[in-house]
C-alpha cells in the first residue's frame, strides 16, 4: 500500500515507521524538506520525502499528522482545493487542542474531521488520536493480555477496510465507532482522557469491564 503521510512529527514517525517494517511504501510530506527528509531516512525500508503536494499524490491512503491549527494550511498546500485528496482514504489522528492547553479546539465546529472531509471530498476515517506516539512505536501494543483497540470513526467502507488492515498491521484491533458524525465524540474523548493522564489518573480505570457494564458481574 502507497501511504503519503502530511506531516512529519512524532506521530508520522511512529506510525511511519511501523507501516514501513510491515512492508507499505511511505512518503513523508512536509513544509521543511530537510524536516521530511531526515524522518524518511529514520523510517527507512524505502522511504520517500517531498512536499505536502508530493505525499497527497503519492499515497493511495494518506495519513494527517499535523497539530490541529496547522491543518487548513496544510491541506491548502496539499492541493485539497485542486482535489488531490478527493475519493481518497485519508486518516485524521489529530487531536483539537488549543495549543499549549488541554481546551478542546476544534475546527468547523463538530468535528475537525468533519471540517477536513467537507474541506477535501477525502473518504476520512478518524483513528490512531487515542494514544502518544510512543504506544504506537510499540511492537506488540497490548496490555494486560488484550490487543490494544482502535476505534474508527468514518462514512466510507471502503476507506475503513484500508484503516482497519493499516490497525491490523499494528497488532491492534480495530473497532467500529460508527459514522462520521461520531467523530466529535472521539476527539472530545481524546481531550478528556489526556487530561485525566496529565492528572495522574489512569483513565482505563474509569469504565468497567464489558461482562459489568450494564450492572452484571
Amino acid at each position: 500500500m502507497r501511504i503519503g503521510i502530511l506531516g512529519a512529527g512524532s506521530m508520522a514517525d511512529a506510525l511511519g515507521t511501523r507501516w514501513a517494517g510491515a512492508g507499505h511504501d511511505v512518503m513523508v510530506g512536509a513544509r521543511d524538506a530537510a524536516k521530511a527528509g531526515a524522518l524518511a531516512e529514520r523510517i527507512g525500508a524505502g522511504a520517500k520525502s517531498g512536499s505536502l503536494r508530493d505525499a497527497a499524490d503519492f499515497g493511495g491512503v494518506v495519513l494527517l499528522a499535523l497539530p490541529t491549527a496547522s491543518v487548513p494550511e496544510a491541506l491548502a498546500a496539499a492541493g485539497a482545493a485542486e482535489g488531490a485528496l478527493r475519493g481518497k482514504p485519508l486518516i485524521d489522528c489529530t487531536n483539537p487542542l488549543a495549543p499549549g492547553t488541554l481546551t478542546p479546539a476544534p475546527l468547523g465546529g463538530a468535528s475537525t474531521a468533519e471540517y477536513i472531509a467537507n474541506g477535501t471530498g477525502a473518504g476520512v476515517v478518524k483513528a490512531f488520536n487515542l494514544c502518544a506516539a510512543e504506544v504506537w512505536r510499540m511492537p506488540s501494543p497490548v496490555f494486560g493480555g488484550r490487543p490494544l483497540a482502535v476505534p474508527l470513526c468514518g462514512d466510507e467502507e471502503d476507506a475503513l477496510a484500508v484503516v482497519r488492515r493499516l490497525v491490523d498491521d499494528l497488532g491492534c484491533t480495530p473497532v467500529d465507532g460508527g459514522g462520521l458524525a461520531k467523530a466529535g465524540l472521539l476527539e472530545g474523548t481524546a481531550v478528556f482522557v489526556i487530561g485525566l493522564w496529565f492528572g495522574g489518573v489512569d483513565a482505563q480505570a474509569i469504565v468497567p469491564p464489558l461482562e459489568s457494564a450494564f450492572g452484571a458481574g
